[in-house]
């Protein structure tokens, strides 16, 4: 083992061995998968200031032993189920049917009378019921080897969510899923896939809450990856709203293939959380595949989080858009890592990417590190990004028509915001981002 792991972020083989003891009924396959994620996280180093992908993230302060994930948690209690009503709620009021699961449990199964043909389900039922297609497609799109959290995730996730639509299967409503973490249930490894096969089409609207808050609060895990695969002329919304509580930490793994002549909105939002670390890519692997991609980041305090993005052009006349804008107050930090890759052969590649950023206190810091890498001699790519201060002018224009200097910049801030919010298609996630954002604005 090597050093760097050698330490207390080491598990041992023993400890990975009762671990797969205490996950009943899966099929053997998916534990040898297990198992070769085992051994690259055993031979891989932690991450250090010394890797470029962590040279701007520290997580000196991370204790991976202070988190048990060898040992299965305990079954949600009615306590932690009024925790999430508020969230959970929301599953009546704006889409078709959803799942509800809190550190990784299933809590709310959706309806499968509302879903039709397609399957919205745990892991677990998924496995059981569908076990030809998670083995095509499970750890198909995110690798298990990038790091060693990613490869620790692969080898001990716990739960998570299964979006399986078949071919030609349209679901016409907006499906939810909420991943809860509550005051007791402070760890969660979920995994989600989401396959949407040939023709395929669905919006899936994920939140990740917790109900913990405060510094007394007991420090959160969140160790996540998500996959998804849009089939030839398939249309998927995915939107994903991270919301944990300050004491959490999120290291996630998140990637999409695209294939000829299919399409993916993507929508994150960063929100909560001590420190995240995401990479999210996306793969345009056949003729004609596009991808929109929109973040919205704010952050408070000493938040700090980390989004590197990657859009990758395989095939030849291929359309990636992305837009991040973040907001930062306090002493928090925010880092956009960008990339555009055109590989060889992708000629007529239309890519487009920029980070706005918004810096509303002295103490904050938005690092922006937009990239291209380009193989092809026929293509169209943009990238840029902007960081600063709100425009002293605009607020004195403000005051001088009669608004407050506080509420002017509360206006310009949301005005910042809002050519994200006007690309996203699906209503109630643009007015819960908005909700969300001057949430924090109140805060910061």
């Amino acid at each position: 083992m090597s050093t760097a792991v050698a330490s207390s972020h080491a598990i041992a083989s023993l400890e990975f061995g009762e671990f797969l003891n205490s996950v009943p009924n899966e099929p053997a396959w998916l534990t040898e998968k297990r198992r070769a994620a085992f051994e690259s996280f055993a031979a891989t180093p932690w991450p250090t200031s010394r890797d470029e992908e962590w040279r701007r993230t520290d997580i000196r302060a991370f204790r991976l032993n202070a988190f048990d994930l060898v040992h299965s948690p305990a079954a949600a209690t009615l306590e932690d189920l009024d925790e999430i009503a508020p969230a959970r709620d929301a599953l009546a009021s704006a889409y078709g049917t959803g799942i509800v699961q809190i550190g990784g449990q299933t809590t709310q199964p959706a309806d499968l009378i509302k879903l039709g043909k397609a399957t919205l389900t745990d892991f677990r039922t998924f496995a059981e019921s569908n076990p030809e297609i998670l083995e095509k497609y499970l750890f198909g799109t995110v690798g298990t080897s990038e790091d060693a959290l990613a490869a620790l995730h692969a080898a001990m996730f716990r739960g998570g969510i299964v979006l399986y639509v078949p071919k030609g299967v349209k679901v016409a409503d907006p499906l939810y899923a909420l991943s809860a973490m509550t005051a007791r249930q402070r760890i969660d490894t979920s995994h989600t896939l989401i396959v949407l096969e040939d023709g395929a089409e669905a919006t899936l609207v994920h939140d990740l809450v917790s109900t913990a808050s405060g510094e007394s609060a007991t420090p959160g895990l969140h160790l996540g990856a998500v996959e998804i695969v849009v089939g030839k002329d398939a249309n998927l919304k995915y939107v994903r709203i991270q919301n944990w509580d300050d004491q959490t930490w999120h290291f996630s793994r998140e990637r999409a293939t695209v294939d000829a002549g299919g399409s993916i909105q993507w929508t994150i939002g960063g929100l909560g959380s001590r420190l995240s670390k995401v990479n999210q890519e996306t793969a345009l692997a056949g003729p004609k595949a596009s991808a929109q991609v929109n973040g919205v980041m704010f952050t408070t305090g000493k938040q700090h989080l980390a989004y590197f993005t990657r859009q990758d052009h395989q095939a030849e006349n291929t359309t990636s858009d992305l837009l991040y804008k973040g907001g930062l107050t306090g002493k928090s930090r925010t880092v956009w890592k960008g990339m555009i890759r055109v590989e060889p052969g992708a000629q007529k590649t239309d890519a487009y990417q920029k980070n706005d950023s918004l810096i509303l206190t002295q103490s904050a810091r938005a690092d922006s590190i937009p990239g291209l890498e380009i193989e092809a001699n026929d293509v169209r790519c943009t990238h840029g990004a902007t960081a600063g201060p709100v425009d002293p002018e605009m607020v004195f224009y403000a005051e001088a028509r009669g608004i407050p200097a506080e509420t002017a910049k509360r206006l310009i801030v949301e005005g910042f915001f809002a050519n994200v919010y006007d690309r996203i298609s699906v209503e109630p996630v643009r007015e819960s981002l908005r909700l969300a954002v001057a949430k924090k604005l109140s805060l910061g």
